[in-house]
């Protein structure tokens, strides 16, 4: 389909691409550039054929038209030439000029009667004069035209004897009826203009405003800028006393194992020790891994394995994490349990319930973990209860929420939690929670039950992301 603008667009767009500032030139450019094209080019044309074409011998009196009728085109078409520079106004003003004079000259000249064809034209410089310069020059015209009827009379009468009385009447009639065209084309032309002159105001009112909108905006972006820094600042304070505080119960770990290894009789114990120590150097990585994680500057590695080897594999920390004042029961279902996960970020999640458990029981109690495969279609269940107080319901709301913390200043990030919950959703996996105030509470995790097929890539949440 073609959708190239024909010539009459073509044309249009032309006539209206002229270098004008006023709005009103603009919009009258095109009209005037065409009516001094049709003054300009015809009229040569008309008296090419006339002398070429006719075969008529030359008249008195047509030397004088056909002298002021290239006169009138060669003006016209200089006014063109003008409007099209950007020089309207003086076209303008140029052209009526020059008609002013070819009337009274001609009127002078022939009278009256030669020109009644030709009142169609003379109403049309009113209009030329009024819509385009002004009300001066609307009433400059009239008052030519008016001049032009009598000075005809006066002629006419003398030329052919007849009663000047007559030809007086007539003239007036004539010049009332300029005057009714004169005075509707000044009230038109008025109210336009005060339309246009309310349209600019208004105009440039909406543009003050405007300004004052732009301004509120950037005020109130740079606010918002200052608040967001504001909470980046206080994020980071937490961040800083919580990580200090689980660091700092990873050295808690690591140090009472050392100290079990300078005291271990035999190599069992020494080992035990050693791969304590590195269980807790291996859950700091895990903690570091699990932050960069949730703050999006490291990616979640997806891995086929047997989530109940990799709980065996974390059982030591977990009892570490837990103290010895609390015991821990862990109810394993034989069989395998394969899944689709970030190993690392497995034993994250159990080390930040057992974290959460150990802290709801500062008086030491019991925790039940439990690992249940087939619960659900094709789901691996991962359970931990504990015996604390329980969770209220408002805490419940927004256990999830990102930096939301019950504990004190210093004493957690409040991020535990929510890299569980958006660890195992990642995943395609649900954590539930049941509690109630005196019962305890009860963290429950599905995950789905990977296939032998399964690959680990399309269950990654970076895999998800692109699809």
């Amino acid at each position: 389909m073609n959708n190239a603008p024909g010539p009459m667009h073509r044309t249009r767009r032309w006539l209206q691409d002229v270098p004008l500032a006023d709005p009103v030139d603009r919009r009258n450019a095109p009209m005037l550039q065409i009516v001094l094209l049709l003054i300009a080019v015809p009229i040569p044309l008309l008296w090419l054929y006339r002398i070429l074409g006719t075969g008529l011998a030359w008249r008195p009196g047509e030397t004088l038209s056909l002298a002021t009728g290239l006169l009138l085109s060669a003006v016209a078409l200089f006014s063109f030439m003008l409007v099209r520079r950007g020089r309207m106004q003086w076209a303008i003003r140029q052209l009526l000029v020059l008609v002013a004079a070819v009337l009274l000259v001609t009127y002078a000249l022939k009278g009256m009667s030669p020109h009644v064809f030709e009142l169609p034209l003379q109403v049309m410089w009113l209009f030329v004069a009024g819509m385009m310069i002004g009300r001066r020059a609307l009433w400059a015209m009239y008052a030519v035209l008016a001049a032009a009827l009598a000075v005809g009379a006066i002629s006419e009468a003398r030329m052919l004897g007849e009663a000047l009385p007559h030809l007086l009447g007539d003239a007036v009639i004539r010049s009332v009826m300029f005057l009714v065209i004169a005075v509707v084309v000044d009230r038109t032309t008025r109210s336009l203009r005060e339309s246009l002159n309310e349209a600019n105001e208004r105009g440039r009112k909406l543009e003050v405003a405007n300004q004052r909108l732009e301004a509120e905006i950037v005020a109130r972006e740079q606010a918002q800028d200052q608040l967001l820094h504001a909470q980046k600042i206080e994020t980071v304070g937490h961040m800083a006393s919580g990580i200090a505080h689980d660091f700092n119960h990873v050295l808690s770990l690591i140090l009472g194992y050392a100290e079990r290894a300078k005291t271990a009789e035999v190599e069992d114990e020494l080992r035990q020790a050693v791969d304590g120590m590195e269980s807790a150097a291996r859950r700091a990585s895990a903690l570091t891994h699990g932050l960069l994680t949730f703050s999006r500057y490291d990616a979640t590695r997806a891995q086929r394995f047997d989530a109940g080897e990799a709980l065996d594999e974390v059982l030591p920390m977990l009892r570490q994490a837990l103290g010895p004042r609390i015991a821990l029961e862990v109810r394993r279902a034989a069989g395998p349990s394969p899944v689709v996960f970030d190993r690392v970020q497995f034993g994250l999640v159990l080390l930040n319930l057992a974290t959460n458990a150990a802290q709801a029981m500062p008086g030491g109690g019991r925790v039940e973990l439990g690992l249940e495969t087939g619960t659900g279609p094709d789901r691996v269940r991962i359970w931990m209860r504990d015996g604390g107080p329980g969770i209220p319901v408002e805490v419940q709301a927004r256990m999830f929420e990102p930096f939301f913390t019950t504990k004190p200043a210093g004493q957690g990030t409040g991020l535990g939690l929510a890299i569980v919950h958006n660890q195992v959703t990642a995943f395609d996996g649900l954590v539930h929670v049941e509690s109630a105030e005196g019962t305890g509470t009860l963290v429950t995790i599905e995950l789905p039950l990977a296939g032998e097929g399964d690959r680990p890539e399309a269950r990654s949440p970076a895999y998800q992301a692109s699809m």
